[in-house]
Formats: structure tokens, sequence, C-alpha cells
């Protein structure tokens, strides 16, 4: 069984510095049939003006992930970690019992452009975390993060995976699924064929009751996460 969320259907927020669109509900956006999936709770897709940013403020007890598109993001938190987040590279922030930071777009010219993902997790009240890596740009499915860190990916407090998916048109990818999991397919760039609809940018799907999900690229390439989850 498959529902897709589509691009448009988001809601979102437009201030002077962000302009921002959320897949589930978030911040002043509220829809009670969108309030996550699984234990996967917000997708934003946020796009911040030059020399702007998020001011140092506090998380607990949340997984959140950043992915950046374009552009780079500057990060620094109360645990002394100090940061630069160039585009492909995935960063994992485990606000544990509780971390303060801020996320800063530091080009002069340039617009960033990122996901970021909340996860909620299974395990509460430990030290923060942090993580940071490029899984490169293999066709096919990369796993980037996991609950055991298997394959050097970041290390997530969640029974979850997040997959890196980059395919050329024309082309397809398979994960084995089991109908006691959820899955979700957020669609960067290009379209794709999954259980007979095709996803296109921005779009979401979720995924449920399956014994396989396959994924194929149509005429051109494709960029995508995939989240297997609980």
């Amino acid at each position: 069984m498959i529902n897709i969320r589509r691009s448009n259907q988001r809601g979102g927020a437009d201030f002077s510095w962000l302009k921002s669109k959320h897949t589930f509900s978030f911040g002043n956006y509220y829809d009670d049939r969108q309030m996550g999936f699984s234990a996967l709770r917000v997708i934003n897709d946020d796009r911040v003006a030059a020399d702007s940013g998020f001011d140092t403020h506090g998380h607990r007890d949340m997984e959140i992930i950043s992915y950046v598109l374009d552009g780079e993001i500057a990060h620094k938190d109360s645990a002394g970690n100090v940061a630069t987040l160039p585009p492909g590279e995935f960063q994992l922030m485990s606000a544990g019992s509780g971390i303060r930071h801020s996320e800063f777009n530091p080009s002069q010219t340039k617009e960033l452009h990122f996901l970021q993902i909340w996860i909620q997790p299974n395990v509460y009240g430990q030290a923060p975390g942090y993580q940071q890596k490029d899984f490169g740009s293999k066709k096919g499915l990369t796993l980037a993060v996991s609950p055991d860190g298997e394959a050097g990916s970041l290390v997530i407090k969640q029974d979850a995976r997040l997959y890196q998916l980059l395919l050329d048109g024309n082309t397809s990818a398979e994960l084995p699924a089991s109908k006691k999991r959820k899955y979700y397919v957020h669609v960067i760039n290009g379209e794709l064929a999954i259980e007979g609809e095709i996803v296109k940018p921005g779009d979401g799907a979720k995924i449920e009751d399956i014994n396989s999900l396959v994924m194929v690229a149509q005429q051109k390439a494709v960029k995508a996460l995939v989240f297997d989850l609980p």
C-alpha cells in the first residue's frame, strides 16, 4: 500500500530569511492527519538566505538529521562541536538530555538549501552526540544511518535506517522489505515509479504492507532518501 503526499500539499513558512516546506506538522503549520509516520516526525525542506540562519536554540530527546542539497551549513553546539556541512553530507545530532546549537548560512551571496529531518528516539535522557559523513555518489542504495553503525553508517538511537538513493535514468533499485516495517521515500530530484505510482520532487510516499520495495527511475537521474522504520 502506498500513500503519496504531493509537494504542493505540504505546509510551509515564509519569512524574510527562510522559506520552508513542511511535510509534517511543524511550527505554525498544523494538520492532525500529518503528524509524522512511524518514528519519522519532521521533514522540512529549508531555503536560508545568504548570511542568515537559525540562532542558538535548544533540543531534547530527538534525533536530528541534516542533509545539504546546495550551499553550506555552519554548525556550532553546546557540546563543543563546530563544523561546516557541505552539499551531499549527512549530519546526525542526537539531542539526548539536552543540547543547544545554531545553524547558519555563512555565504554572503548564496542561498542554503537543505533538508532537516527529525526522528523520535527509542531511548531518552542519554548524552548528546554529533556525527557527520559524506557517503559518496555510488549509484543505488547507500546506507547512511542505522541503529548499529552497519557499513560505516551514522548511529541513530532508534530502530530505523536511512538510505541515500542515487539512480541514473531508466535504472532501478530494490530494498528487501517486511510487512512488519514501514517505509518512507522522499524524492529530491527526478521521478520514481513506486508501487505503480509516480513520485516527483518534493513528494513523499508512505509505504506499508509490502515484501519488497522496488524503485524505478524514470527518464532522468534520481536523488531520494529512503527510510526503513519500525
